[in-house]
């Protein structure tokens, strides 16, 4: 990979208070989870792994702001980020927090390029520095040969890839990604999370992983399993 000044090296320590979740189905209450606690320090590489409808991707969102705990708080760098307002959370999400999902949500009408700028010009930077920056995150991902395909053009992988550049073409402190290998083949799949650890490594991202995969896991470094709405060391 190359490296750029750019970057912040600092990284963000996140916490998790007493987070509970409940949601209504069908007339009945649903408690997803029950009082977690979590401490992810800078630069951390953390997976956490758990059953399907076991809530991890419940609190994947919560962790990143796509969605608010019932009870509880979540702390970025010591300073609660729960009292913010809906435009503050966004600026958030936009300049410090990194998505990638199981589907790579890639808008199919634009090219690798395209999709990848998105971020930038969503915080208003110019055309011009949105390109650089986003030929430069797709060059680190391996993918300057497709800078022009649409997503349709691309395999599994590479659309993956292509969402991974995405997330981090704003250079945030933290990097969330949910079952991001889930619809790869185990080869690929290998290829994604190497990256992964290797883009927390090399630019001191906090890294916090979902996955049903506790093979793949265990490669990212310290896991934990959400179990009947609570967190369990392994």
């Amino acid at each position: 990979m190359n490296h750029d000044s750019s970057f912040k090296r600092s990284g963000v320590s996140l916490s998790v208070r007493a987070v509970v979740k409940s949601y209504q189905l069908l007339g009945q209450h649903i408690q997803v989870l029950r009082g977690v606690n979590l401490e992810v320090p800078c630069r951390t590489r953390l997976a956490i792994v758990g059953s399907s409808g076991s809530g991890k991707s419940t609190l994947l969102h919560i962790l990143g702001t796509l969605d608010r705990p019932d009870e509880g708080d979540i702390l970025y760098n010591g300073v609660s980020i729960l009292n913010r307002s809906p435009h503050a959370l966004a600026q958030l999400r936009n300049q410090q927090v990194g998505f990638v999902f199981q589907f790579h949500h890639l808008l199919p009408e634009f090219s690798s390029l395209e999709n990848v700028m998105m971020p930038c010009l969503i915080a208003r930077e110019s055309v011009a520095i949105s390109q650089e920056k986003a030929k430069t995150r797709l060059q680190e991902v391996g993918l300057t040969h497709r800078l022009h395909h649409k997503p349709s053009e691309l395999s599994g992988g590479e659309q993956q890839r292509v969402a991974l550049a995405r997330a981090l073409v704003m250079n945030p402190d933290i990097l969330f990604a949910d079952e991001v290998t889930g619809n790869l083949d185990k080869d690929t799949a290998l290829g994604i999370h190497d990256l992964l650890c290797q883009i927390n490594e090399e630019r001191h991202i906090s890294l916090v992983v979902v996955t049903h995969n506790e093979e793949l896991a265990r490669k990212i470094g310290q896991v934990v399993r959400l179990s009947q709405g609570q967190l369990q060391n392994l």
